[in-house]
């Protein structure tokens, strides 16, 4: 191993305890970085000639159409939480599910998925349905850890459902990526690869899992009834509740059918149903009568906020890519992963674990910005990789690290709303089924990439 190689793992692990230590992401990337950048030069084993294209990487995201989605889908999402679309919801399918045993769980499941299609925000979606359907939950009975497992669950769809803010970011990082090695191994006529893509084909795999959760409340509540017992509320007459589900169904899901339908259709770029998307959200908030100038403005500033984040710590993802690249980190990588026993099995599987790991202590944004560009270009050169199953495969991953313990986001947001009564052991241990849920779906997925890539191949 090289100094340069030697100092590479360094810069990795100097910016794994900075970011341990609560220094902000995007900062830590930027300056170590750069910090070691010149240690390395003081020493002759780095070339700052790296340095140079930084203001080019600059520019690249400043043009890249493709994130313009993101601050764009964030705006829909926030639009969409504050038109108290899921208030409604969980009212309606509680109505309609209710009287069933594990009702209640599958109203939540559904109602996520909706949500997840229409919103693709994790935290918003499970701090408010931990606030309108734990109280209810717990109310009629169900076990406190299966209700906060199922609310944390549902709420982390909006991370593989397209449209969804992770894959926009995850497909724009593998295009280039899958690109370049093509290029490297001598293939000059690529097959082109787009975040429209990544949508179509995470689509079946997210319904799917949608359709695993539902499966294992149903069963559970079918093997344990005391666990999630059935609840009785006033009984609502049949047109009515069909009048009441129109009215909570019809909106978001002919917003949802615009916009998703609009890119897998052809018709529009994420970007431009996006833009679509947030008008359609503003026009729903201003027909159920939600919209003010004081929510306008929240809505702005929280979309300034979490888009502010996501390209800050783009930025200094970039540079932290650069620096790793010039002290020969990536040569480093590739020749451990294709040197594997087991060859592109082996290499995958250990990029699996390690995502998965590194979901137990960062967030999704930062696993994608830091790891898939130093792994990613690897596994395209260990075999021939479908760019949309992997990518689904690293996205259902990242789902996983919301809900991994200790420091899965998504239970936070459910330590926040949850009442004390509740451990957070309880919220821990509820999770658990799940994630053995997904880990399953994983496996199913690499038994079957079909099932990620059928849907790209019809419709493109």
């Amino acid at each position: 191993m090289s100094p340069g190689e030697f100092c590479s793992i360094l810069l990795i692990v100097a910016v794994c305890i900075a970011m341990m230590l609560g220094y902000p992401v995007a900062f830590t990337l930027a300056g170590v970085s750069i910090l070691f950048a010149f240690g390395g030069y003081a020493f002759g084993i780095f070339d700052l000639f790296f340095l140079n294209a930084i203001p080019g990487r600059l520019y690249g995201v400043m043009s890249n159409e493709v994130l313009v989605a993101v601050p764009l889908f964030v705006f829909m999402g926030v639009m969409l939480e504050r038109s108290r679309v899921a208030e409604e919801l969980l009212t309606t399918m509680g109505q309609c599910f209710g009287s069933l045993r594990g009702g209640l769980g599958i109203s939540v499941t559904f109602v996520g998925m909706l949500l997840a299609a229409s919103t693709g925000i994790v935290g918003a979606t499970v701090v408010t349905m931990g606030l309108l359907s734990l109280p209810t939950m717990l109310k009629a009975g169900y076990d406190p850890k299966l209700a906060c497992g199922t609310i944390c669950a549902s709420g982390t769809l909006g991370q593989i459902i397209p449209p969804s803010i992770a894959l926009v970011i995850l497909g724009d990082a593998l295009s280039g990526i899958y690109s370049e090695a093509q290029l490297a191994k001598g293939n000059y006529i690529v097959e082109p690869f787009s975040v429209i893509d990544l949508f179509a084909g995470a689509l079946i795999p997210g319904m799917l899992l949608s359709f695993f959760y539902i499966c294992y409340l149903a069963v559970l509540a079918f093997v344990q009834p005391k666990t999630s017992p059935a609840f009785y509320e006033k009984d609502v007459g049949g047109w009515t509740l069909l009048g009441r589900v129109a009215k909570a169904l019809v909106p978001p899901l002919l917003l949802i059918i615009a916009v998703l339908g609009s890119i897998l259709g052809g018709l529009a770029t994420p970007t431009e149903a996006a833009s679509f998307g947030g008008v359609g959200a503003t026009l729903l908030a201003i027909v159920r009568r939600q919209l003010s100038l004081k929510v306008l403005k929240e809505v702005m500033q929280a979309t300034a906020r979490i888009s502010g984040m996501v390209f800050a710590i783009l930025i200094g993802a970039s540079i932290f890519a650069l620096v790793f690249r010039g002290f020969g980190g990536d040569h480093l990588v590739q020749e451990f992963l294709t040197n594997l026993p087991g060859g592109f099995f082996t290499a995958m599987l250990t990029v699996m674990i390690v995502m998965f790991v590194l979901g137990f202590v960062l967030d999704f944004i930062e696993i994608v910005f830091i790891v898939v560009p130093i792994v990613a270009p690897a596994l395209f050169l260990a075999g021939d990789v479908n760019p949309v199953w992997l990518g689904v495969m690293m996205g259902l991953n990242l789902q996983t690290s919301f809900l991994t313990p200790p420091f899965g986001w998504a239970l936070f947001y459910m330590r926040g709303v949850a009442p004390p009564s509740i451990k957070t052991t309880e919220i821990y241990r509820g999770v658990m089924p799940f994630v053995v849920i997904q880990v399953l779906m994983l496996a199913l997925l690499w038994t079957f990439p079909e099932i990620a890539t059928w849907l790209p191949s019809v419709l493109f």
